[in-house]
């Protein structure tokens, strides 16, 4: 069985849901096709022997994709086109083209990256993080947390709140892993990685509720797994950079307790599928617009949800939010969705940083340990965290 996936209508101008799924070091779970995630959490510490920094650099200078450079991505990076070779090279049928159960078997971004990696003996980064799995109440049902705790820590400590990609519709916890256990063991913070219910089976705005309320119960429970209910940030990425907005939001109108920071890493932020980045990246990978178009259709209920400013952001009431920090790819149709969030968060008066990271693509942010650029962007992620929390 193939593992989890990483990734109608244009009356709507579509929108959404990326995520691809993408982590660097993860390990490979397996996945039901129809259920909304498989996680295995373990309490004990997980280390992998890394390679000097030296040999590391060496390695990675030798990944060089065999093909091409593709024609929508003259300056992509070799290790992002290496990547990409491998995902291509598993010959799975695309995502519009699959039913939701269908396309969470596809292989994902994280598998063409851990087997890259083994093709050219590129060691995965050592990372001294432990786990717990809880189970939480929410509206309608139940959720599943990741708990994330650096080893050896004392607490209490600041926590990340982490929602992943997908589109709402495929990918989980599992897919994410890396990213979420990088910033726990990067920031020396507690990350909390959100499974929230997926569509179809689970339509708009279920994922959003799932997210505000494990939010909340974060908020409430710090102490409990050894958090700082003072320090707390949001992070999410694709999909899961718009919940992580949502919930700045919704605390904010609910007067709850508002996230000391927001890390959004190329959310999705419009309904608008005719801006110059989806004109120009059309046809990009991993991310193209029709997998786009998909994702809308099986999260709305119906085409016309796309413009809820839940899902448009840049139509929401974004006054009074705190400090944000946007990352974006360039080769990603959702390049002018960050762009366009930085100028309306901007214009409503919130401090905002934003960096975009040329030659890579959609999803290149958990790929710390093959892609230089996606450890640069952790890096500055980790960067603007402490500094929300030391403040």
């Amino acid at each position: 069985m193939k593992k989890t996936n990483f990734k109608s209508s244009l009356v709507i101008k579509g929108l959404f849901l990326c995520g691809i799924a993408v982590v660097s070091a993860c390990s490979n779970p397996k996945s039901s096709s129809e259920s909304t995630t498989t996680v295995t959490d373990s309490s004990t510490t997980t280390v992998t022997q890394a390679m000097g920094d030296s040999t590391q650099s060496a390695n990675l200078d030798s990944v060089k994709p065999k093909g091409p450079k593709p024609a929508w991505g003259p300056d992509i990076k070799p290790q992002m086109a290496v990547v990409l070779e491998k995902l291509a090279s598993y010959g799975d049928k695309p995502i519009p083209q699959l039913t939701a159960g269908q396309a969470r078997k596809n292989h994902t971004a994280t598998d063409a990256v851990m087997d890259v990696m083994k093709d050219y003996n590129i060691a995965t980064p050592a990372m001294k993080v432990d786990t717990l799995g809880k189970d939480i109440p929410v509206t309608g049902g139940n959720i599943h947390l990741r708990v994330y705790t650096p080893q050896g820590a004392n607490g209490p400590l600041p926590v990340i709140v982490y929602y992943h990609g997908g589109g709402f519709v495929i990918a989980n916890i599992d897919v994410y892993d890396a990213s979420a256990k990088s910033l726990a063991d990067q920031t020396k913070a507690v990350v909390v990685s959100v499974a929230y219910r997926l569509a179809p089976e689970h339509k708009f705005p279920t994922a959003h509720n799932d997210s505000f309320e494990a939010y909340q119960w974060v908020v409430k429970n710090a102490a409990s797994i050894k958090g700082d209910p003072e320090k707390i940030a949001v992070v999410g990425e694709s999909a899961g950079g718009n919940l992580a907005t949502n919930v700045a939001i919704m605390a904010r109108d609910k007067k709850v307790q508002a996230p000391v920071h927001v890390v959004s890493v190329y959310p999705i932020a419009s309904a608008d599928m005719f801006s110059p980045s989806y004109n120009k990246y059309i046809q990009a990978r991993p991310l193209d617009k029709s997998m786009m178009m998909w994702f809308t259709k099986n999260y709305t209920n119906t085409m016309a949800e796309a413009k809820d400013p839940r899902l448009n952001l840049v139509a929401a009431n974004l006054k009074g939010l705190p400090p944000f920090t946007i990352i974006n790819a360039e080769l990603d149709p959702l390049l002018s969705d960050g762009e366009k969030l930085e100028s309306k968060l901007k214009a409503a008066g919130v401090t905002v940083d934003r960096k975009v990271y040329n030659g890579v693509t959609h999803e290149f942010f958990g790929m710390a340990a093959l892609v230089p650029d996606a450890k640069e962007a952790q890096a500055y992620a980790v960067s603007q965290l402490k500094s929300a929390f030391n403040k």
